[in-house]
């Protein structure tokens, strides 16, 4: 058998009283929990979780309204997340401490768990992650980029577009993969394909960021991150700006852009005392589909020093 995920990997665990798709793989070493960013499936994790799956325990899960995981609010933050987090591990009676990976708003969703339950985490990655200062990116004059790239205008966007059937959905968004994503097998890409067509989804997405930009100020305001093996991993801001160039965005706008996302992302290597910062070279904000090996890599550096 190949590895990566399977079928049998896939269970569904019921969490705050609703369904929720978990991924469950690996027996072994210590359990690594990952977070995934805004409207993203954990497939897309695949030729990271193969190989890891071979020495750790993998623990992965569909937010509510991601994937098959069932959404039953109007409303939906990162404290939401971290108690779905803490109420897993009790479902799958971890008791034992947990690296814990978050990338973009997973990132933030996981600031937010190590601050309030820092006994639980023996190590940290933060990949591409969003910033509790994201807001200061709303400060920037960006006037091209902004007119179809501001919070407001996505809003509007995933709000329509959690109101249509899946069929109407599928239509408007003829979904596509990506040249990484087509390295997957196919059964991967399909359900790739399928994760992207579902209401649920762009509700889900709706309603995280509705509250991301509160939810980033409350982080702000704890103060226990702990003093535990922390690797911050930075996209290429360089190569960003040139697929950004390729797509017709103006250079200088993008340079802006990108200059402060980098010195967010810096930012969080003052998290505490035990951190490095790594650059994953010819990365877009998606590292872990440009850069698999980068992850893989910083995730046996912090087993290393835990």
């Amino acid at each position: 058998m190949n590895k990566g995920i399977h079928k049998e990997n896939i269970r569904y665990l019921s969490i705050s009283g609703n369904r929720m798709e978990a991924l469950l793989i690996g027996n072994n070493g210590i359990p690594i929990v990952i977070l995934t960013g805004l409207g993203c499936s954990f497939y897309e994790w695949n030729k990271i979780i193969g190989p890891l799956s071979e020495t750790n325990r993998i623990i992965m899960f569909h937010r509510p309204g991601l994937g098959e995981s069932e959404l039953h609010t109007n409303i939906r933050n990162t404290e939401m997340v971290v108690n779905e987090v803490v109420e897993l591990l009790d479902v799958l009676e971890i008791e034992e401490k947990i690296i814990l990976i978050g990338h973009s708003y997973g990132g933030l969703c996981v600031q937010h768990f190590v601050n309030l339950y820092p006994h639980k985490v023996a190590g940290i990655i933060l990949v591409d992650s969003t910033s509790v200062d994201l807001k200061e990116l709303d400060d920037l004059e960006l006037p091209i980029l902004d007119e179809k790239g501001s919070d407001e205008y996505w809003l509007e966007i995933y709000h329509s577009f959690s109101l249509l059937v899946e069929s109407e959905l599928k239509k408007k968004i003829n979904p596509i993969i990506t040249e990484n994503q087509k390295k997957f097998p196919n059964e991967i890409q399909m359900k790739i394909i399928d994760f992207q067509i579902k209401p649920s989804l762009y509700k889900a997405i709706y309603l995280e960021m509705c509250s991301w930009k509160i939810d980033a100020l409350k982080i702000k305001t704890l103060n226990s991150f702990p003093n535990v093996p922390l690797i911050v991993i930075a996209r290429d801001k360089d190569y960003n700006i040139k697929l950004g160039v390729l797509d017709g965005l103006p250079e200088g706008e993008l340079q802006i852009l990108e200059e402060k996302w980098n010195q967010l992302i810096r930012d969080q290597v003052n998290l505490n005392s035990k951190s490095e910062l790594i650059l994953a070279t010819n990365s877009s904000h998606f590292v872990y589909l440009d850069r698999p090996d980068v992850i893989i890599v910083a995730i046996k550096k912090v087993i290393e020093r835990i």
